[in-house]
Order: structure tokens, then C-alpha cells, then sequence
């Protein structure tokens, strides 16, 4: 079993490997996103452009599914992002893994990353993972999630305020305890289900490196299940964010 490099700073404990994980996915989906910009043609489009524009276009219409038609294109650019981000994210730990051995204490930046304890638990050595897939960490994803809970609150509050607050006493005012629930489950789900996908992944196939040549075969099968995963996971998250959205800016008279 790996172990990962937690250092404390100002009592925060910081997964090393998820904050790179973090910045390696953010500049690869900027990079992805610059590189299919450049050079636009309407004549000879590059086959990146027209790859983007084909997801432009999948999420255009994933979007106009969950609210009018007339409220899609200011969420176009959040859906792309969150769509291109989360499955870069979710593949990041795919193809390969860092780890180190470790048989005395570690420091860096001054503080523990591997303890004596830790090392005598684990029989004298101690074997420190350094790089993952950050969406197969928790707590990425509930920042993720909670970045959005906040977002929905806002819309609904700025772009449609009367009835955003009026449907937390709907149909009756004792619905109130169930609807503020309602909101406060959704960021944990959203969260809980990307992490159990992602981490079950990962967790499998550094199962399946144990097998050595045996295991190759069934890696191989395992990885190209995991980007279908990837992709699936990348695309609930988002579609599941629209609707909430959706639900707190738009107002239908029954």
C-alpha cells in the first residue's frame, strides 16, 4: 500500500501529489484549449478544431437540455471547461505512477513527509505515491462541488431571486427542512460519486501491477475501460451541475 506526501503548513495538512496533479491537469486543459484556438479556419479547419468544435457543440446541446434556449450560451464556456478539465483530470493517473522507497525519515520543505512511525509500521520501508489522478482524491472533489453549490446559490439569487427563494417553502413551508437537505446533499453526491469512480479505478489497477506479466492483458482491458469511465464521469458531473443550475434561474408557471 502507497502512502502519499502530506506536509502541514499553518496546520493545513497539503497532499503533495494532489496540489501537482491539480496544476499539471489545469495547464494541459489550457493548453488543449490554446492549441485549438490558434490558427481558426473556416475553410481548413485543423483536425484539433474540428474536434473542439464537435465538443462545443456536444455540450451546446447537453446544456440546451436542461434550460431554455435562451440561457445556454452564457454556461457554454462553464460547461466546457468543466467537461474538458474533469476528464483530463480523471485520466491523469492512467498511463503511469511515480513512487519512491523510503527507509528513513523524509522531510521536505522542513516538514515529515515520512515518519520513523510510519516506517516501522510498514517494516522498514515505505513506499510514498507522487502522483495520481486529483479527481481520486476527496477532498479535490468536494472543492469542486462546493465551488458549484456556491455558484447555483448565486445565479439563483441574482437572476432569479422572488422565485429562488420562494421554492424552499414549496408546495408547504414544512417542506423547508427537506429542500435545505436537498441542497446540502448535492455537493456531497456530486463529490462522493466522481471520487468512488475515479479512486476504485486507480485502486485496481495498482492491483493489477501486482499481478507483474500476468496482469498486462487485463491492464490494458482495465485502461481503456477507465477512459470510458473518464469520459462518463467527466459528463454527469457536468450535466448534473447545468441541471441545478437550471433549476435555480429558471422560473416555469404551471
Amino acid at each position: 500500500m502507497h502512502e502519499f506526501p502530506v506536509i502541514e503548513v499553518g496546520g493545513f495538512h497539503l497532499d503533495l501529489s494532489a496540489i501537482l496533479a491539480i496544476v499539471v491537469s489545469g495547464i494541459i486543459t489550457f493548453v488543449i484549449a490554446k492549441l485549438a484556438t490558434r490558427n481558426l479556419s473556416i475553410r481548413n479547419p485543423s483536425k484539433l478544431q474540428n474536434f473542439m468544435e464537435w465538443v462545443v457543440e456536444f455540450v451546446h446541446k447537453t446544456i440546451a437540455s436542461t434550460m431554455p434556449l435562451s440561457k445556454v450560451k452564457m454556461f457554454v464556456g462553464l460547461g466546457m471547461t468543466l467537461i474538458t478539465y474533469l476528464f483530463v483530470s480523471n485520466l491523469l493517473g492512467l498511463p503511469f505512477g511515480i513512487v519512491t522507497e523510503h527507509h528513513e525519515e523524509f522531510r521536505l520543505f522542513g516538514s515529515v513527509v515520512v515518519s520513523e512511525e510510519t516506517i516501522e509500521k510498514h517494516g522498514g520501508e515505505v513506499h510514498v505515491a507522487w502522483w495520481k489522478s486529483p479527481t481520486a482524491d476527496i477532498m479535490v472533489n468536494f472543492g469542486l462541488a462546493i465551488i458549484v453549490f456556491f455558484l447555483i446559490h448565486i445565479l439563483g439569487l441574482k437572476m432569479n431571486r422572488k422565485h429562488y427563494l420562494k421554492h424552499y417553502v414549496e408546495p408547504y413551508p414544512v417542506f423547508l427542512p427537506l429542500n435545505l437537505i436537498e441542497q446540502i446533499v448535492r455537493p456531497v453526491t456530486l463529490a462522493v460519486r466522481l471520487y468512488a469512480n475515479i479512486y476504485a479505478g486507480e485502486l485496481l489497477i495498482a492491483t493489477i501491477l501486482m499481478l507483474n506479466f500476468v496482469g498486462i492483458p487485463l491492464l490494458a482491458v482495465w485502461q481503456g475501460f477507465s477512459i470510458f469511465v473518464g469520459a462518463v464521469q467527466a459528463f454527469l458531473f457536468t450535466i448534473l451541475t447545468m441541471v441545478y443550475i437550471s433549476q435555480a434561474i429558471v422560473h416555469e408557471d404551471h
